[in-house]
């Protein structure tokens, strides 16, 4: 399983309230939520984010409310993968319930600019920096979650398991 894109980089401690602001929770359609996105930290991201770009983040991502409505914004708006130090617990299971692979490397987001191009083998933990020809190793995700992102999610795996 792999992905490819560009990198939109944020910070440490980017909560639910700044991926999708609570002004905007009035609907659980994921095309709306897309739009609004990230928009209090970064105001063009929906105007520049294309399918399969990736978010590179620091510390605790996804701290916050325990809505789920912030990975599914994310995903909706075209995000591949986010990759972060590390990720607020509520929001590594959201992001997996809903089919959004996550991923855990400090050296790759220590080195990972905004604009860089990476290509991520999810199932063997590999980010590569194209722009800069550079490796990283992260923990490859287990197959069980594998195959819930393939199935686009945990309800629909689930649904595929009877």
């Amino acid at each position: 399983m792999e992905v490819k894109g560009v990198v939109f980089r944020y910070g440490d401690n980017v909560d639910t309230d700044v991926i999708i602001p609570a002004r905007y929770l009035n609907t659980s359609e994921p095309e709306e939520l897309a739009r609004h996105c990230m928009e209090d930290i970064d105001d063009t991201f929906f105007q520049k984010v294309e399918k399969g770009d990736l978010i590179v983040a620091g510390k605790n991502f996804g701290c916050g409310s325990s809505r789920e409505h912030a990975p599914i914004a994310i995903k909706a708006a075209g995000i591949s993968c986010v990759i972060a130090k590390s990720f607020a617990r509520i929001f590594y299971r959201n992001a997996f319930n809903i089919g959004l692979p996550i991923l855990e490397c400090e050296e790759a987001v220590d080195d990972i600019e905004a604009g860089d191009l990476l290509k991520v083998n999810l199932s063997k933990g590999i980010i590569q920096n194209v722009s800069k020809e550079k490796t990283y190793q992260s923990e490859p995700l287990p197959e069980f979650m594998q195959e819930i992102i393939a199935a686009d999610g945990l309800i629909n795996y689930i649904r595929l398991q009877r």
